[in-house]
């Protein structure tokens, strides 16, 4: 945004208010990523038992599965 320069306060709410518009699709997309966010991560509910070490990463590397 540019910066402007007034000499009296009069002058100064003569000028147009500068706004963004962003369109309709770019606010939807940032109402999405917003809900995303704010969104639950999905967990599994339980507890998990593995015989060995390989196996648990092996788990956790491929995430809950809903």
């Amino acid at each position: 945004m540019p910066v402007q320069k007034f000499r009296s306060i009069d002058e100064m709410n003569r000028a147009p208010v500068a706004r963004l518009h962003p369109t309709p699709f770019e606010a939807f997309l940032r109402h999405c990523a917003r809900y995303r966010a704010l969104a639950r991560k999905a967990h599994l509910r339980g507890v998990f038992k593995f015989r060995t070490l390989e196996e648990a990463q092996a788990a956790r590397l491929a995430g809950p599965k809903p």
